[in-house]
Protein backbone atom coordinates (compact mmCIF):
# COMPACT_ATOMS: atom_id res chain seq x y z
CA UNK A 1 0.00 0.00 0.00
CA UNK A 2 1.58 3.27 -1.13
CA UNK A 3 1.59 6.12 1.38
CA UNK A 4 0.58 9.60 0.34
CA UNK A 5 1.23 12.63 2.53
CA UNK A 6 -1.27 15.44 1.92
CA UNK A 7 -0.07 18.83 3.22
CA UNK A 8 -3.05 21.16 2.82
CA UNK A 9 -4.38 23.80 5.21
CA UNK A 10 -7.91 24.07 3.77
CA UNK A 11 -10.00 21.56 5.71
CA UNK A 12 -12.52 20.77 2.95
CA UNK A 13 -9.81 20.23 0.35
CA UNK A 14 -7.76 18.11 2.75
CA UNK A 15 -10.73 15.86 3.48
CA UNK A 16 -11.64 15.62 -0.19
CA UNK A 17 -8.11 14.56 -1.12
CA UNK A 18 -7.99 12.10 1.74
CA UNK A 19 -11.27 10.47 0.66
CA UNK A 20 -10.25 10.37 -3.00
CA UNK A 21 -6.89 8.77 -2.34
CA UNK A 22 -8.24 6.33 0.25
CA UNK A 23 -10.86 5.17 -2.25
CA UNK A 24 -7.99 4.09 -4.53
CA UNK A 25 -6.31 2.05 -1.82
CA UNK A 26 -3.66 4.54 -0.74
CA UNK A 27 -2.74 5.02 2.90
CA UNK A 28 -3.20 8.77 3.49
CA UNK A 29 -1.29 10.88 6.02
CA UNK A 30 -2.30 14.52 6.45
CA UNK A 31 -0.83 17.76 7.78
CA UNK A 32 -2.54 21.14 8.06
CA UNK A 33 0.54 23.38 7.96
CA UNK A 34 4.06 23.42 6.59
CA UNK A 35 5.84 22.79 9.88
CA UNK A 36 3.80 19.66 10.63
CA UNK A 37 4.14 18.59 7.01
CA UNK A 38 7.93 18.78 7.23
CA UNK A 39 7.90 16.67 10.39
CA UNK A 40 5.60 14.02 8.91
CA UNK A 41 7.52 13.86 5.65
CA UNK A 42 10.57 12.87 7.70
CA UNK A 43 8.92 10.52 10.20
CA UNK A 44 6.19 8.84 8.14
CA UNK A 45 8.36 8.19 5.06
CA UNK A 46 5.61 8.66 2.45
CA UNK A 47 5.92 7.47 -1.13
CA UNK A 48 4.45 10.71 -2.57
CA UNK A 49 3.80 14.18 -1.12
CA UNK A 50 0.88 16.34 -2.28
CA UNK A 51 1.93 19.81 -1.25
CA UNK A 52 -0.17 22.98 -1.23
CA UNK A 53 1.84 26.13 -1.88
CA UNK A 54 -0.05 28.58 0.33
CA UNK A 55 0.51 27.10 3.78
CA UNK A 56 0.78 28.62 7.25
CA UNK A 57 4.11 28.50 9.12
CA UNK A 58 6.15 27.19 6.17
CA UNK A 59 5.01 27.74 2.58
CA UNK A 60 5.12 24.98 0.00
CA UNK A 61 8.08 26.35 -1.95
CA UNK A 62 10.20 26.61 1.18
CA UNK A 63 9.07 23.20 2.38
CA UNK A 64 9.98 21.53 -0.91
CA UNK A 65 13.41 23.14 -0.87
CA UNK A 66 13.99 22.10 2.75
CA UNK A 67 13.04 18.49 2.07
CA UNK A 68 15.54 18.37 -0.78
CA UNK A 69 18.22 20.02 1.39
CA UNK A 70 17.67 17.29 3.97
CA UNK A 71 18.18 14.63 1.33
CA UNK A 72 14.53 13.56 1.07
CA UNK A 73 13.96 12.17 -2.44
CA UNK A 74 10.22 11.50 -2.17
CA UNK A 75 8.29 12.76 -5.25
CA UNK A 76 6.49 16.05 -4.62
CA UNK A 77 3.35 17.16 -6.47
CA UNK A 78 2.59 20.83 -5.87
CA UNK A 79 -1.08 21.82 -5.67
CA UNK A 80 -1.89 25.50 -5.91
CA UNK A 81 -4.25 28.12 -7.25
CA UNK A 82 -1.18 30.08 -8.35
CA UNK A 83 -0.80 28.75 -11.85
CA UNK A 84 1.47 31.34 -13.44
CA UNK A 85 4.63 30.32 -15.25
CA UNK A 86 6.87 32.03 -12.68
CA UNK A 87 5.17 30.11 -9.85
CA UNK A 88 5.56 26.80 -11.67
CA UNK A 89 9.23 27.54 -12.28
CA UNK A 90 9.73 28.51 -8.63
CA UNK A 91 8.12 25.28 -7.47
CA UNK A 92 10.08 23.06 -9.82
CA UNK A 93 13.34 24.83 -8.99
CA UNK A 94 12.59 24.31 -5.30
CA UNK A 95 12.56 20.56 -5.87
CA UNK A 96 9.01 19.64 -6.83
CA UNK A 97 8.58 16.90 -9.42
CA UNK A 98 5.21 17.98 -10.84
CA UNK A 99 2.72 20.83 -10.61
CA UNK A 100 -1.08 20.78 -10.72
CA UNK A 101 -3.09 24.00 -10.68
CA UNK A 102 -6.37 24.27 -8.78
CA UNK A 103 -9.11 23.54 -9.61
CA UNK A 104 -8.22 20.15 -11.03
CA UNK A 105 -10.07 17.02 -12.03
CA UNK A 106 -9.78 14.17 -9.51
CA UNK A 107 -8.83 11.69 -12.25
CA UNK A 108 -5.98 13.90 -13.39
CA UNK A 109 -4.60 14.11 -9.87
CA UNK A 110 -4.79 10.33 -9.51
CA UNK A 111 -3.01 9.91 -12.85
CA UNK A 112 -0.23 12.27 -11.71
CA UNK A 113 0.17 10.30 -8.48
CA UNK A 114 0.37 7.01 -10.38
CA UNK A 115 2.97 8.47 -12.73
CA UNK A 116 5.15 9.61 -9.82
CA UNK A 117 4.90 6.19 -8.17
CA UNK A 118 5.91 4.50 -11.42
CA UNK A 119 8.91 6.79 -11.60
CA UNK A 120 9.93 5.72 -8.09
CA UNK A 121 9.49 2.05 -8.96
CA UNK A 122 11.72 2.40 -12.01
CA UNK A 123 14.37 4.22 -9.97
CA UNK A 124 14.30 1.58 -7.25
CA UNK A 125 14.57 -1.22 -9.78
CA UNK A 126 17.63 0.37 -11.32
CA UNK A 127 20.98 -0.60 -9.84
CA UNK A 128 24.00 1.44 -10.87
CA UNK A 129 26.77 -0.26 -8.92
CA UNK A 130 27.39 -3.77 -7.67
CA UNK A 131 30.09 -5.52 -5.66
CA UNK A 132 30.73 -9.20 -6.38
CA UNK A 133 33.50 -10.22 -4.01
CA UNK A 134 36.60 -8.39 -5.22
CA UNK A 135 34.92 -7.34 -8.48
CA UNK A 136 33.39 -3.86 -8.72
CA UNK A 137 30.66 -3.41 -11.33
CA UNK A 138 29.68 0.07 -12.54
CA UNK A 139 26.68 -0.12 -14.87
CA UNK A 140 26.79 3.59 -15.67
CA UNK A 141 30.35 3.49 -17.01
CA UNK A 142 30.06 -0.13 -18.21
CA UNK A 143 33.14 -0.85 -16.14
CA UNK A 144 34.06 -4.07 -14.36
CA UNK A 145 37.27 -4.26 -12.31
CA UNK A 146 39.04 -6.67 -10.01
CA UNK A 147 41.39 -4.31 -8.25
CA UNK A 148 43.44 -2.63 -11.00
CA UNK A 149 42.49 -5.29 -13.57
CA UNK A 150 39.85 -4.25 -16.09
CA UNK A 151 37.47 -7.09 -16.99
CA UNK A 152 36.08 -7.13 -20.52
CA UNK A 153 32.42 -8.14 -20.61
CA UNK A 154 30.50 -8.59 -23.84
CA UNK A 155 27.24 -6.64 -24.43
CA UNK A 156 25.19 -9.78 -23.74
CA UNK A 157 27.12 -10.45 -20.53
CA UNK A 158 26.42 -6.87 -19.41
CA UNK A 159 22.74 -7.34 -20.22
CA UNK A 160 22.54 -10.60 -18.26
CA UNK A 161 24.29 -9.05 -15.28
CA UNK A 162 21.92 -6.05 -15.37
CA UNK A 163 18.85 -8.32 -15.42
CA UNK A 164 20.14 -10.27 -12.45
CA UNK A 165 20.99 -7.10 -10.52
CA UNK A 166 17.57 -5.55 -11.12
CA UNK A 167 15.86 -8.77 -9.99
CA UNK A 168 17.25 -7.97 -6.50
CA UNK A 169 18.02 -11.57 -5.61
CA UNK A 170 15.02 -12.98 -7.45
CA UNK A 171 15.28 -15.72 -10.05
CA UNK A 172 15.63 -14.81 -13.72
CA UNK A 173 14.56 -17.73 -15.89
CA UNK A 174 16.42 -18.84 -18.98
CA UNK A 175 13.35 -17.94 -21.03
CA UNK A 176 13.39 -14.39 -19.63
CA UNK A 177 17.03 -14.00 -20.63
CA UNK A 178 16.29 -15.31 -24.13
CA UNK A 179 13.29 -13.05 -24.62
CA UNK A 180 14.95 -9.86 -23.34
CA UNK A 181 18.49 -10.28 -24.73
CA UNK A 182 18.34 -12.55 -27.76
CA UNK A 183 14.70 -12.28 -28.82
CA UNK A 184 12.67 -15.30 -29.81
CA UNK A 185 13.13 -14.51 -33.51
CA UNK A 186 16.80 -15.44 -33.15
CA UNK A 187 15.80 -19.05 -32.24
CA UNK A 188 18.43 -19.55 -29.52
CA UNK A 189 18.15 -22.39 -27.02
CA UNK A 190 18.30 -22.34 -23.23
CA UNK A 191 21.77 -23.85 -23.61
CA UNK A 192 22.83 -20.51 -25.10
CA UNK A 193 22.06 -18.86 -21.76
CA UNK A 194 24.07 -21.46 -19.86
CA UNK A 195 27.05 -20.98 -22.17
CA UNK A 196 27.05 -17.21 -21.69
CA UNK A 197 26.60 -17.61 -17.94
CA UNK A 198 29.63 -19.90 -17.80
CA UNK A 199 31.67 -17.26 -19.63
CA UNK A 200 30.44 -14.54 -17.27
CA UNK A 201 31.30 -16.64 -14.22
CA UNK A 202 34.79 -17.19 -15.59
CA UNK A 203 35.30 -13.43 -15.55
CA UNK A 204 33.72 -12.35 -12.26
CA UNK A 205 33.82 -15.38 -9.94
CA UNK A 206 37.02 -16.11 -8.01
CA UNK A 207 36.25 -19.83 -8.46
CA UNK A 208 33.86 -20.35 -11.40
CA UNK A 209 33.42 -24.04 -10.50
CA UNK A 210 32.04 -22.99 -7.09
CA UNK A 211 30.21 -19.71 -7.82
CA UNK A 212 29.33 -17.49 -4.86
CA UNK A 213 27.45 -14.77 -6.73
CA UNK A 214 26.02 -16.05 -10.04
CA UNK A 215 23.97 -18.91 -8.65
CA UNK A 216 22.07 -21.60 -10.53
CA UNK A 217 18.44 -22.25 -9.59
CA UNK A 218 18.05 -25.78 -10.91
CA UNK A 219 15.30 -26.25 -13.43
CA UNK A 220 14.61 -22.52 -13.67
CA UNK A 221 17.47 -20.11 -14.24
CA UNK A 222 19.84 -17.97 -12.22
CA UNK A 223 19.89 -15.48 -9.38
CA UNK A 224 22.43 -13.02 -8.06
CA UNK A 225 23.91 -13.00 -4.58
CA UNK A 226 25.74 -9.69 -4.43
CA UNK A 227 27.48 -7.66 -1.78
CA UNK A 228 26.93 -4.09 -0.64
CA UNK A 229 27.93 -1.61 -3.36
CA UNK A 230 31.16 0.21 -2.55
CA UNK A 231 31.05 3.81 -1.29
Amino acid sequence: MSRVLVIEDELAMRHALEDLLASQGYRVITAADGALGLERAQTERPDVVLLDVMLPKVDGFTLAAELRRLGCKVPILLLTAKGGVSDRVTGLDAGADDYLAKPFEPQELLARVRALLRRVERAEARMDRLQLGSVEIDFIRQSARRGAELLHLTPKEWAMLRMLAEARGGVVSREQFLDAIWGYNAFPTTRTVDTHMAALRAKVESDPSQPRHLLTVHGTGYRLAGDTPPD
